[in-house]
This record gives structure tokens, C-alpha cells and sequence, in this order.
């Protein structure tokens, strides 16, 4: 049981146009994990629990890209639409915006480089709920980093998408995010 403004947090993890259908680095059915997620921001919002919204946000030029030596397309280049929250995604002024990969690191989890630990053990936070895109790298690296940081995590598997460069990665990074202790839920059948 939570209490008001404390004990829980949801983290809503890259759902921007660019990994969304239409998208310079599209997740299949990304999407689909909007209902889901605006579902849950409603709730949390409606108890006095914190959100969080993270997105990339990179410079025109970053290692992160293949152009550059990297190894992916150019994405969620700062200030662009493609970079832009999925528009059906809930927007609320009592949303805290989280922006990663500002230089050249990859910067997976909503915790590289951003304050997003400290800011959730100031509010009191004991467990985060976290879902987007993509399964397989930015929802598993921040369930991880969440672990890491010494938070009880629900991962939540109806309210995320994987990317899959190699068929079978969604289910080995759900394997991962279980095995490292993370609670694995599909909100939709509970």
C-alpha cells in the first residue's frame, strides 16, 4: 500500500515519435504502449504519486549515431519532432520530463547521466513501475540501473516494446531484468 506523494513512482521510458512507427529507429508495434501507460500516468497522477517521463534528447553529432561511429540511425535529435513524446502519449504539467544522451555516450537507462536516483529517494520512493520502449535497451538498462540503485522494480511487460536485432531479445531481456530481481507484470491482466 502507498502512501500519498511517496512509496511509489512510474518511469515511462522513450515513448518519442522516432521509435514509434513512422520513426527514424521504429520498435514494432511501439505504439501500443501508450494506452497502457496513460492508464497508468492517470492513476499515479490521481494518488499524488511522481512520474517521470524520460526521452533522448541527443545533439545533431554524437557517437551514438552510425554516422559517427556509432551503431544506430540518427534519432531523437534534440528539438525535433521525431524526438517529440508519442502525441497520444498523456501530457500533464505534474509530468517530470528526464532528457539522456546529451554528449556522446549511449546512455540506455533514465539513471545515465541524470539525477532521476536522487530526485526519487528525495520524494521517498521505494519502488519505481517502469515501461516503453524498447524493451531490450533503454526499459532494461533503466529496470536495471533502478535495481542498482536499491529500488523494488515492476517491470511492466504489456506497457513495452523491443526493438529485437537479433530475434528473441525481448524474452532474454525480461529473463535479465527477472533474474536481476526486477518483478515482471502485465498490469492488463491483473
Amino acid at each position: 500500500m502507498s502512501t500519498v506523494g511517496g512509496g511509489r513512482a512510474l518511469i515511462v521510458v522513450d515513448v518519442q515519435n522516432d521509435f514509434c512507427p513512422g520513426g527514424s529507429l521504429a520498435v514494432e508495434r511501439g505504439d501500443e504502449v501508450v494506452a497502457p501507460l496513460n492508464r497508468l500516468i492517470e492513476e499515479f497522477l490521481e494518488r499524488g504519486e511522481p512520474v517521470y517521463k524520460s526521452r533522448d534528447w541527443h545533439p545533431p553529432r554524437t557517437k551514438h549515431f552510425a554516422d559517427h561511429g556509432g551503431t544506430w540511425p540518427v534519432h531523437c535529435v534534440q528539438g525535433t519532432r521525431g524526438a517529440e513524446f508519442h502525441p497520444a502519449l498523456r501530457d500533464d504539467p505534474r509530468v517530470h520530463v528526464i532528457s539522456k544522451g546529451l554528449g556522446d555516450e549511449d546512455c540506455y537507462s533514465a539513471f545515465d547521466g541524470t539525477t532521476l536516483g536522487e530526485d526519487l529517494r528525495r520524494r521517498g520512493v521505494r519502488e519505481v513501475w517502469v515501461g516503453g520502449l524498447a524493451t531490450d535497451y533503454c526499459v532494461k538498462n533503466t529496470v536495471l540501473d533502478a535495481l542498482r540503485e536499491g529500488f523494488r522494480v515492476r517491470a511492466l511487460s504489456d506497457a513495452m516494446r523491443a526493438v529485437n536485432l537479433r530475434p528473441g531479445d525481448d524474452l532474454r531481456a525480461l529473463e535479465e531484468m527477472r533474474a536481476a530481481g526486477a518483478e515482471i507484470v502485465d498490469e492488463s491482466r491483473e
